[in-house]
């Protein structure tokens, strides 16, 4: 798996992405967290895409040379309180369907604490729907997070979730 800077000649495969995930919720009888329209069918969706395109902070998942997921990390969503200290918040994730349980969403997860790491930031932040059985908070909290907030948008049940972040060890034998 390769990771690396998204562009906007991304915003295509990264809407297929999210159109992908509808899908397969729908599929499910999950509609609740993205609904059961496609992505790619929303213009606020697809002008969200193309920001987070031009942002800086997009990341791209390749497997085999084939877009296989994508995160952005930035600043917190207008709809959460910031931190009280310096973070990182991942903003965005989703891998393409195709690509289910091959390890893309951990791996772009391992990614964006890196970043953070390398940043000096000592929280990573995320937030998730909420609803239904819950899979999806305990997917983030299989990933190391734990549950710090709870929030609404109407009623949109979310679930913020946070990491604490250590800075690399530093030998001390080495003087």
């Amino acid at each position: 798996m390769v990771i690396r800077d998204g562009n906007l000649g991304d915003v295509p495969a990264v809407l297929a992405m999210f159109d992908s995930a509808v899908a397969w919720l729908v599929a499910r009888g999950r509609t609740g967290q993205w609904g059961s329209e496609p992505f790619s069918a929303d213009p606020a969706r697809v002008e969200r895409v193309t920001a987070w395109a031009t942002s800086g902070w997009m990341r791209i998942a390749e497997l085999d040379g084939r877009p296989a997921g994508s995160a952005v990390v930035g600043a917190p969503v207008p709809y959460v309180a910031p931190a009280s200290e310096p973070e990182l918040y991942v903003q965005s994730l989703v891998i393409d369907q195709r690509f289910h349980g091959r390890g893309v969403g951990a791996a772009l997860l391992d990614r964006a604490r890196a970043e953070a790491v390398a940043l000096g930031v000592g929280l990573l932040r995320v937030d998730c729907y909420a609803g239904d059985d819950g899979r999806l908070v305990k997917y983030y909290e299989g990933q190391g997070f734990a549950r710090a907030e709870t929030f609404s948008v109407g009623d949109w049940p979310g679930q913020v979730l946070q990491m604490r972040l250590l800075p690399d060890r530093v030998d001390l034998d080495q003087g």
